[in-house]
């Protein structure tokens, strides 16, 4: 849930410029998240805000036919939380985070986002594995 939550505020932020802050001490309450379910979420929200600059440019660079823009709210900012985690994340297993991302494609996207989600984080593992071992 504590992703899901992230999810929300960052497509509120992204969708409708709305402070994130108030967002996430909005849905941190409505979904009543533990503390620590609270603090992961905060976590994301703010690491995917503080590199947002670098994390679109990864998904410019993996998903060229898709410009950011043109691309679907949710679809975006399910990619930039499992990207933040991928690249800055120490908690969380790169392989757990794009499954946690193809899962909120399933609920929270359209009929295609779990495939274009899975696509475009595939290919940012790969990059990522192969940069790692330089």
């Amino acid at each position: 849930m504590a992703r899901a939550v992230a999810l929300q505020v960052l497509y509120e932020s992204d969708g409708t410029r709305h402070d994130p802050n108030r967002a996430i001490k909005r849905r941190i309450a409505e979904h009543k998240l533990s503390r620590p379910a609270a603090n992961f979420s905060r976590h994301i929200v703010s690491g995917v805000l503080a590199n947002g600059d670098r994390i679109d440019a990864i998904i410019e660079a993996h998903a060229p036919s898709w410009p950011l823009e043109q691309m679907a709210v949710v679809d975006r900012n399910i990619l930039r939380v499992a990207i933040y985690e991928i690249i800055e994340g120490k908690e969380t297993p790169p392989k757990v985070a794009i499954n946690e991302a193809v899962e909120m494609g399933k609920v929270y996207g359209s009929e295609s986002t779990p495939k274009f989600v899975n696509g475009v984080l595939g290919s940012v593992m790969e990059s990522y594995a192969s940069a790692k071992n330089r």
